[in-house]
């Protein structure tokens, strides 16, 4: 049980002992992880000899260790707060990116988002935002994308009361088209704009979300719209990659993950 494609395919099976209410048979672990019955077997005998899975009526459910390991996960989660997961996340898509990284939190019914951090670019030219800053959501990537995961009865509700102004001359105020835009990145899983808030600012963005599915806030690089013409789609891979992997870390199990 020591090769990599082992340890996955361990964590693959209490993943599934885990989403299942019922004792989970081999036949149904070997068809979930697409793996032959006699290698998930003998991933089985072993768990069982450590206590983590026990059988159960021909079938195998979690055993004790499992449960003293879910337990010891939920304590490191309190000693390591949501905030600096996020943090981390930030740092790498800098790294990565060689951009400024924000991260905002959304008010639908204000219709606003308020950046709470930012790491800012080595770059000479680069985008800078206040942490407290506000802007609307319609026209930002972090807005746009925070409206994408959104429930659709809360979409509704913000486009009933919506009464959006240009801010630059390229800015959609068509609430139609906002709500095709809105609703494109809600099938991308990020959201991108340039120049709709400000003049020469491009922001992409994606939502992170904790273990209930909520969305905690929006991960965001902004850079001049000048130096990202090339490499956008580069960029909206990076941001929704870190952003997947950081909701992750906070529990969230995207659907069919």
């Amino acid at each position: 049980m020591s090769s990599p494609q082992s340890v996955t395919r361990v964590i693959h099976i209490l993943e599934a002992l885990c989403a299942s209410t019922e004792p989970v048979s081999l036949a149904q672990l070997s068809r979930s992880l697409k793996a032959p019955k006699s290698s998930i077997a003998a991933l089985l005998r072993g768990l069982a000899q450590a206590e983590f899975v026990v059988p159960a009526d021909g079938a195998w459910r979690l055993g004790p260790r499992a449960f003293g390991l879910g337990s010891a996960l939920i304590e490191a989660r309190r000693r390591l707060q949501s905030s600096d997961l996020i943090r981390a996340g930030m740092r790498r898509l800098a790294e990565r990116s060689g951009e400024t990284v924000l991260f905002a939190v959304g008010d639908v019914d204000a219709d606003a988002l308020t950046y709470v951090d930012v790491i800012e670019s080595r770059n000479a030219v680069r985008f800078s935002v206040s942490v407290g800053d506000r802007r609307p959501l319609f026209c930002t990537a972090g807005g746009r994308a925070l409206l994408a995961v959104a429930s659709p009865a809360q979409v509704r509700s913000y486009f009933r009361t919506l009464r959006p102004r240009a801010l630059t001359a390229q800015t959609v105020v068509d609430k139609r088209r906002l709500a095709e835009i809105i609703e494109q990145a809600r099938e991308n899983g990020f959201a991108q704009t340039m120049d709709q808030a400000a003049d020469g600012a491009t922001g992409t963005a994606s939502a992170v979300r904790d273990a209930t599915g909520a969305a905690l806030g929006a991960l965001i690089v902004a850079a001049p719209s000048s130096r990202l013409q090339a490499t956008r789609d580069e960029l909206a891979r990076l941001v929704r990659e870190e952003a997947a992997a950081v909701s992750a870390t906070l529990g969230f199990r995207a659907a069919g993950g």
